[in-house]
């Protein structure tokens, strides 16, 4: 499939995917104490800090020496799969031994505040080796073109287990809550069973232990890319979760605050819903135009994927915001979540600056130029660390939202200005600030007409007016090359005629 179509698809089912999220997201704030809210948002935390320790560069392997490897070796003796699990395998034993080790530590700092991470602490251990297994093999799926099966199982599959949970949970099946977050714990470990099986029977998997031609060829490049990577990714996802970390060390009623901050980061996370989908199509496509020097095709794939994301992320960020509020109190979730009001502001500007600035990420991870990530990773750390702490203790926890998109406006920047100055490479053309300004323009009139407006029936008001105006705008303007030819191939599938 081309990277449009499987995109498209992928993002179709994420949608979907976060439409179960929302569900699962209205379950939780409105039967879930803060504090057990915020114990599942947790467990996401210390999972990605062991993916981070864990993953050892692999995933990056896979992007990049894939192409080599599909080239010259036939699926039998491919023997890339087994390198990344073998790897990855061991380095999360480590992980495992260190929290051991390390436990106490863990105490001190989460004792007074977060005394529930204490008590669920050994199952963190399998949701995190779940989560780790899952990455590898969705990273080697994304190469056999199968991004629309791993959304699938990530975004849809992953989120229904949780949904199942809370039904049993509040059907009484699941007797209390003691049992359902350890059943929470599994459910990564539950996907990447589905998605091994998948690439079994679709005779894609390959398990050797004899090492193949292209391996010793490439041995030395690959233990330099893994290691450069994975200190770049380890400092990265570190900076991505210590927000929820520190809140749960430091902030008085830590695992209720981290409740109200995990409502805004899952609200958010619609705002970034395509990334993931454009990131999973447009891999494979940028590691074999690295290793073809098409960089036509990089620079088309840049700008493409910034404008595609930027119009999604300001659509939806401007819905979320115009509905936040009269949400809590329609839906009548407990009176606290109207704090991650601003929390989810802060967070969505990051989304919006992380994805209007397209895959310079993985336009430079598919690259010999990797080191570049790890440079930008470790003065992102560098800034998100203090930063966070100290605004976390000052203003609590809308503290390390706003560090984090500081954090992210340079973080971003440094990837741009590197792809501009080494490849005249760079994302934005007129038609992003033409999406900034359309966004404004039809946030206002919604925004003055509904404001003192409550109820579900203003809610489709003021979202189906924003939408129109905002739609309309994006057509008329032509602002992405790919919205045209979707609603041509939606029209031709309904068996609408185009006017010539």
């Amino acid at each position: 499939m081309s990277i449009r179509r499987q995109s498209i698809i992928s993002s179709i089912l994420v949608y979907i995917g976060f439409a179960i999220g929302l569900l699962n997201t209205y379950l939780y704030a409105k039967g879930f104490a803060e504090a057990e809210y915020g114990i599942i948002g947790s467990f996401m935390a210390f999972a990605t800090i062991m993916l981070a320790f864990s993953n050892f560069g692999v995933t990056y392997y896979i992007y990049k020496f894939y192409p080599y490897y599909n080239d010259n070796l036939p699926p039998e003796k491919n023997d890339m799969i087994t390198v990344a699990l073998v790897t990855s395998l061991m380095a999360f034993a480590f992980v495992m031994i260190s929290g051991f080790v390390f436990k106490d530590f863990v105490i001190r700092k989460y004792a007074e505040h977060s005394p529930e991470i204490i008590y669920y602490y050994y199952w963190l251990f399998p949701f995190g080796l779940g989560l780790s297994l899952f990455t590898i093999l969705e990273a080697y799926a994304w190469q056999l073109r199968q991004s629309v099966v791993t959304n699938f199982l990530k975004e849809i599959l992953w989120r229904l287990f949780a949904t199942i949970l809370i039904v049993l949970l509040f059907m009484g099946v699941i007797k209390n809550f003691d049992l359902f977050i350890k059943l929470y714990a599994l459910t990564y470990a539950g996907i990447a069973l589905a998605l091994f099986g998948f690439l079994v029977y679709k005779k894609q998997f390959h398990l050797t232990f004899t090492l193949s031609r292209v391996t010793k060829k490439f041995y030395k490049k690959i233990i330099r890319l893994g290691l450069f990577v994975w200190m770049g990714t380890l400092v990265l996802n570190i900076s991505q979760v210590f927000d929820t970390l520190v809140i749960g060390a430091v902030v008085a009623s830590g695992m209720a605050n981290v409740g109200i901050y995990t409502l805004a980061q899952n609200i958010s996370s619609l705002v970034q819903a395509p990334q993931r989908a454009i990131n999973a199509a447009s891999l494979p496509a940028l590691a074999q135009a690295w290793k073809d020097k098409d960089f036509g095709r990089l620079h088309r794939i840049y700008q493409r994927s910034s404008i595609n994301q930027l119009i999604f992320s300001i659509a939806m960020f401007l819905l979320i915001w115009l509905n936040f509020t009269d949400g809590v109190l329609t839906f009548h979730l407990k009176q606290g979540y109207l704090d991650a009001r601003f929390v989810f502001l802060f967070i969505g500007l990051q989304k919006i600056v992380d994805m209007g600035t397209g895959v310079n990420s993985q336009i430079i991870g598919t690259s010999t130029y990797w080191k570049v990530e790890l440079i930008s990773g470790m003065i992102l750390v560098a800034i998100t660390l203090p930063l966070n702490y100290l605004l976390t203790k000052e203003y609590g926890a809308v503290g390390p939202a706003i560090a984090n998109l500081f954090a992210m406006i340079v973080y971003n920047g440094i990837r741009c200005i590197f792809l501009w100055r080494k490849f005249h490479m760079q994302p934005f053309t007129i038609k992003s600030l033409y999406t900034v300004l359309l966004g404004a323009a039809a946030y206002l009139p919604c925004y003055w007409l509904f404001h003192n407006s409550q109820g579900i029936g203003y809610i489709i008001l003021r979202s189906a007016l924003f939408v129109l105006l905002f739609g309309t705008g994006v057509l008329y303007l032509q602002l992405s090359p790919d919205v045209l030819p979707v609603l041509e191939t939606i029209k031709k599938r309904l068996g609408i005629k185009s006017r010539k």
